[in-house]
């Protein structure tokens, strides 16, 4: 069976062996930090974050933003079954991307304990209380994990429950 090309980076970065410092360094510390004889760091740019999410099954969760969100499937990778093992949905600048754990584990069956105990939110930032009225209608029926309300810095948000288990929300900027 072949697993899909993005299960083996995420396996790998999950169980990459970790090296000592030669040094201490302070929590969060840059592994390429400055040193005193150091050369000074070249900057970067960055595109973009697509989480990847891992689930037992992965068309619910598709179907949930193709259908009710109106995003576009990206990617998708069935396995032997004809069930998908990995699939992408993307809206303009937000993309998600989801795996099956046991694709996961098939890839790395030393690493199915790193599974278990990880958590993510999604946090949408939209540009208007329109745009999260649009959204608040289409993900009607999906649990609320907390519902419409204003926050102290200015944001108007609610949050879902997505058919994978993971809590999604949607913020705009109050008016």
């Amino acid at each position: 069976m072949m697993l899909p090309i993005l299960a083996v980076p995420f396996v790998a970065a999950v169980h990459a062996p970790a090296q000592a410092p030669s040094h201490p360094s302070p929590p969060f510390a840059a592994a390429n930090a400055m040193t005193p004889n150091a050369a000074p760091a070249q900057t970067y740019s960055l595109l973009a974050l697509a989480p990847v999410l891992i689930v037992d099954a992965v068309e619910p969760s598709i179907r949930f933003w193709t259908e009710q969100l109106g995003f576009t499937k990206e990617n998708a990778v069935p396995g032997p079954d004809g069930a998908l093992v990995f699939a992408s949905v993307k809206k303009d600048a937000i993309e998600i991307m989801y795996q099956t754990r046991a694709s996961v584990i098939a890839a790395d069956p030393a690493g199915a304990a790193d599974l278990n105990g990880r958590s993510a939110v999604l946090f949408i930032t939209v540009p208007s209380v329109a745009d999260l009225d649009v959204l608040e209608r289409r993900t009607r029926g999906a649990p609320i994990e907390k519902p419409r309300h204003d926050t102290f810095y200015g944001t108007t948000e609610f949050y879902i429950r997505e058919p994978g288990g993971h809590v999604v929300g949607f913020s705009a900027p109050q008016p």
